[in-house]
């Protein structure tokens, strides 16, 4: 009798169970997170996403703040018009960086009258890449400190962040985690990760982050790789691992777009199929301004855009 080896048995389990994606409930809520844009074209390609996302009915938008704050004001006229021309819940994201308090006041107040009231409340990086961050003179000290601050001027939703494999300039995984605690102590609503790549990463900061006694949402961010070699200059940055597999996975891939786009979406997918597997039900994504791969994301988990919605979008 022949036998089969372990590895095609478990091969043949795999293509005999139930599809990945088969039947999924479409219970997730998900949120998308754009950049300002800096030119007309730009603009466009940034308002066609927001349509076609809008039709999954996100939770929220987020649009990211420039470092040493230098999107300031096209961060402010993309938040007011997604909060004037859509029903989708706008949230602008702002930073200590380069910044006083009565700067930063200034901005809070001008959102709360554009009718914005959730802030992504953020460190910052600094304007020159690979600088130390050093507060302003008459500014606030971390991230923590601006939550407070906010909540002083206003009763903002505060989403901030949370790194799963720790923040580069932190001095430990306990350190990063006490700041974490900080800034839900100063009564920050939820925290969004930064991006990964392994959901185990994930699942084992959640144990850590409910063993340090917060109850808060942990929403995975979720970065699908349209550009592997400018993935991997960010996931540097961030300190967020990547794979060798991943990078044997885009090899071959540079003048194939159509091909890379197709690879990204099922490498996101997977990856929020077995954290949906895990429990979760909340996923933010990471656009880069680009709706295709976030919506056929969404759709494989099982969300479906609301016909009226897309009509209006048409």
């Amino acid at each position: 009798m022949t036998s089969v080896p372990l590895s095609q048995l478990e091969e043949a389990r795999l293509a005999l169970d139930t599809p990945l994606f088969a039947d999924l409930a479409g219970d997730a809520a998900v949120s998308f997170e754009f950049f300002p844009p800096k030119t007309e074209k730009m603009e466009e390609t940034l308002w066609q996403s927001v349509q076609t996302l809008a039709p999954l009915r996100p939770r929220f938008v987020s649009v990211t703040y420039g470092a040493g704050g230098s999107t300031r004001e096209r961060t402010h006229n993309t938040v007011a018009r997604i909060a004037r021309e859509t029903d989708i819940p706008a949230a602008a994201h702002l930073t200590c960086v380069e910044a006083s308090k009565a700067e930063i006041e200034d901005v809070a107040r001008a959102y709360w009258e554009a009718g914005v009231r959730h802030i992504v409340a953020l460190r910052g990086d600094p304007p020159v890449a690979g600088a130390a961050f050093v507060p302003h003179a008459d500014g606030y000290r971390n991230a923590a400190d601006l939550v407070s601050g906010l909540k002083a001027i206003h009763p903002f939703e505060i989403s901030v962040a949370a790194y799963p494999e720790c923040h580069p300039d932190s001095e430990s995984p306990e350190s990063d985690l006490a700041n974490l605690k900080a800034k839900f102590d100063a009564g920050a609503t939820r925290a969004i990760t930064q991006f990964f790549f392994a959901p185990e990463h994930y699942f084992r900061f959640c144990d850590q982050v409910r063993a340090a006694g917060i109850t808060a949402e942990i929403v995975p961010g979720i970065m699908p790789v349209s550009n592997f070699a400018a993935t991997k200059r960010m996931a540097a940055m961030c300190n967020t691992e990547v794979p060798a597999w991943m990078g044997r996975l885009f090899e071959g891939l540079d003048d194939h777009p159509a091909a890379r786009q197709l690879v990204a979406a099922t490498i996101a997918a997977e990856m929020c199929r077995r954290l949906y597997a895990g429990g979760v039900r909340q996923f933010h994504f990471y656009t880069l301004n680009r709706a295709e791969l976030s919506f056929a994301i969404c759709h494989m988990l099982g969300l479906r855009a609301e016909a009226k919605a897309l009509e209006n979008a048409a």
